[in-house]
């Protein structure tokens, strides 16, 4: 039997944890002890993308639990849009260090990232399976 529901909410918890301390704790770390040098630069970028993606973990859950869709969301697509979140918040950083940050780019990127999404849920959607 074919299971309709995405994956429940309290699942992904432990990674959201996991992820949330490790990226928030380095980051706390890293600012507080280090020089802004090219190292600790690229250590800030990951640090903050894994504090995003943790941070965006469980409302991504909760979003596909609530909102259903066909074919229902799996772990690894609740997973890869959280992602999408903590590279859309360290690329949005790794611009405004570069003062090119605009309103509208980060708009541009952020209609990007969700279409790029929705077109791999398209191709999920698409894909034929048979009974």
């Amino acid at each position: 039997m074919e299971n309709n529901q995405p994956p429940p909410v309290k699942s992904f918890i432990p990674t959201a944890i996991l992820l949330t301390i490790l990226g928030y704790g380095g980051l706390l770390v890293l600012i507080n002890y280090s020089v802004p040098t090219v190292g600790p630069r690229w250590i800030f970028f990951f640090l903050a993308f894994m504090a995003l993606t943790g941070t965006a973990l469980p409302f991504v859950a909760f979003l596909n639990q609530r909102f259903h869709s066909t074919p229902p969301a799996t772990s690894g697509v609740i997973l890869r849009q959280a992602i999408w979140a903590g590279v859309y918040g360290a690329a949005l950083a790794w611009l405004q260090i570069g003062r090119v940050l605009t309103a509208a780019l980060a708009l541009l990127l952020l209609i990007g990232l969700v279409l790029v999404e929705f077109l791999l849920r398209l191709s999920e959607r698409s894909q034929w399976k048979p009974n």
